[in-house]
C-alpha cells in the first residue's frame, strides 16, 4: 500500500531546495555575491582594528578557514588609519580576501577623513539605524553613499533588530494603533526592519549608488522572525541578500539557531552570502563560525569545501574508542591539508570518507563513501575491512589499523586527485 501510494504522489518524496530567489550581482573584491553566483560564507574579527598586528594575524586565519570575505570594525581614528595598513599586511602574505568596513555612528568623518582607509575596503557595511540622527540621517548617509560611488566600492545597507531607526519604528507603531485592526508589536517591528533597509536601498539609488553595489540584510536574534523579515524582504526586492542572525550566543545554542534559521531560509533559495555570528569562548577559536557556515552549506548541498567524514554516533556496540579518535583525527588531518590541497588536488573537497564502528551499518556505509572502513565492535572479530569505492578493497588487523587507514587515505587522495586523476585500482580483497 504504501508502494502505490508513493508511486502515485511522486511530488510529496521529491527532495531538494529550491530555486534560488533571483538577485542583483554584486561585486565584493575578487568575490561575486548573487546574481546566482555560489552561496558565500563570510565572517568578522573580534580584534581592535587598530592593532594592526592582531587583526591581520586574525584576518588571516579566518581566510585560511574559508572566510571568503572578512569585516573589521572601523569605530574611530586609530581604526581608520590601521585599515590601509592591514591591507597591505595582507597582500604582502598573498592573502587577498576582501575587507569590509563595519561603520557605526561616525562611519561619514572617518571615510571622508581617511581616504586611504575608504580605498582599501572593498565595502562598506552601514546601519540605517544609527548612520545619522533626527536631521544628519539623510546628510550623513548620503554622505557614505557618495565616498563609495567616487571609490567604486560596494554598501552593505544592514538594518538590525537591536539597533533599529525609532522614528520608523514610531511611526508605523501609530499608523497601525489607528487602523481597525491593529496588528500585533512584533509583526509591526517586523514590518520596520524590511521599510528600514529597502528605504535606505531606495535613497542609495537616488544618490546614485546603483543596485549591483548593494548588498541587503536584517538581522535579528529569534529564528521565527529571522525567517518571517528575509522572507518578506526577498519577496519585496531583488537586491543581494546577506544572511545572518545576530547575537546567535555560544557554543551549541548559537550553532544550533543559527543552523535552522539559515538553514530553512537557505532551501527557501533566500540567501547570497552568509554569517554564522557566534559566541566565543573565552580565548576560544574565531575560525568555528567559518566552519559552521560552511557546514551549512555543504550539508544542504549547495557548495562542497572540504571532504565529508561520516562516522556512527557509537552505541553499546561499540565500547571501543577507536572509531571516535580515528574520525576526529582524519576530520582534523583534512581540514589541516586544505589549504595544500586546494592546489595539488582539484576537486578533493568532494571526497567522502567514513569512519564506522561495528558491522550492523559499517560495511553498508563504508561502501557509500569513496573510502571508508568499518572498525571492530564488542565481540567482533578484530578487523576492518576497508573498502574503496563501493568494492572491499583490504582488511587491516593488528594495533596499527587507524594509522594505517590513514596512509590509504592519504594514498587514494594523492591517486584520485592527484596529477592523472587516477582512480585507485581494487586489488583482490584479503
Amino acid at each position: 500500500m504504501t508502494d502505490a501510494i508513493l508511486i502515485d504522489r511522486p511530488d510529496e518524496i521529491q527532495a531538494g531546495p529550491k530555486g534560488r530567489h533571483k538577485t542583483v550581482q554584486v561585486t565584493v573584491g575578487n568575490v561575486k555575491v548573487g546574481g546566482g553566483a555560489p552561496i558565500v560564507v563570510q565572517s568578522m574579527t573580534n580584534t581592535d582594528t587598530a592593532d594592526i598586528e592582531s587583526t591581520v594575524t586574525q584576518v588571516a586565519a579566518l581566510a585560511r578557514a574559508g572566510s571568503e570575505m572578512v569585516r573589521i570594525t572601523v569605530d574611530r581614528e586609530e581604526a581608520a588609519a590601521a585599515v590601509p595598513h592591514i591591507r597591505e599586511k595582507l597582500d604582502k602574505l598573498g592573502v587577498d580576501v576582501p575587507l569590509i568596513g563595519d561603520f557605526h555612528y561616525i562611519g561619514h568623518k572617518l571615510l571622508a577623513e581617511y581616504p586611504a582607509c575608504a580605498a582599501a575596503l572593498s565595502k562598506y557595511r552601514i546601519n540605517p539605524g544609527n548612520v545619522g540622527f533626527k536631521n544628519k540621517r539623510d546628510s550623513q548617509f548620503t554622505d557614505i553613499v557618495e565616498i563609495a560611488i567616487k571609490n567604486n566600492k560596494a554598501i552593505r545597507i544592514g538594518a538590525n533588530w537591536g539597533s533599529l531607526d525609532q522614528e520608523l519604528l514610531t511611526r508605523l507603531m501609530e499608523e497601525n494603533a489607528n487602523t481597525p485592526n491593529p496588528i500585533d508589536a512584533r509583526a509591526v517591528t517586523r514590518e520596520a526592519m524590511v521599510q528600514s533597509a529597502l528605504l535606505s536601498a531606495k535613497r542609495a539609488e537616488e544618490i546614485g549608488l546603483a543596485k549591483d553595489k548593494m548588498i541587503l540584510s536584517a538581522k535579528v536574534s529569534n529564528v521565527q522572525d529571522l525567517i518571517a523579515v528575509y522572507r518578506e524582504l526577498a519577496r519585496r526586492s531583488d537586491y543581494a541578500i546577506h544572511l545572518g542572525l545576530t547575537e546567535a550566543g555560544m557554543g551549541s545554542k548559537g550553532i544550533v539557531a543559527s543552523s535552522a534559521a539559515l538553514g530553512i531560509l537557505l532551501q527557501d533559495g533566500i540567501g547570497d552570502t552568509i554569517r554564522v555570528s557566534l559566541t566565543p569562548e573565552p580565548g576560544g577559536d574565531r575560525t568555528l563560525e567559518v566552519k559552521v557556515g560552511q557546514e551549512i552549506l555543504q550539508t544542504m548541498g549547495f557548495r562542497t569545501f572540504v571532504p565529508l567524514v561520516a562516522a556512527c554516533p557509537g552505541c553499546g556496540r561499540t565500547t571501543s574508542t577507536v572509531f571516535q579518535e580515528l574520525a576526529r583525527d582524519i576530520q582534523a588531518f583534512i581540514r589541516d591539508e586544505m589549504p595544500t590541497w586546494k592546489t595539488r588536488y582539484p576537486g578533493v573537497e568532494e571526497l567522502n570518507v567514513a569512519v564506522m564502528g561495528c558491522i550492523v551499518n559499517g560495511p553498508g556505509e563504508s561502501k557509500h563513501a569513496n573510502i571508508g572502513i568499518s572498525l571492530p565492535g564488542t565481540g567482533e572479530t578484530p578487523a576492518a575491512p576497508v573498502f574503496v569505492d563501493g568494492q572491499k578493497f583490504r582488511t587491516l588487523r593488528g594495533p596499527t589499523i587507524a594509522q594505517e587507514f590513514k596512509a590509504l587515505v592519504i594514498d587514494y587522495i594523492d591517486q584520485r586527485y592527484g596529477a592523472g586523476n587516477k582512480v585507485p585500482e581494487v586489488t583482490a580483497a584479503e
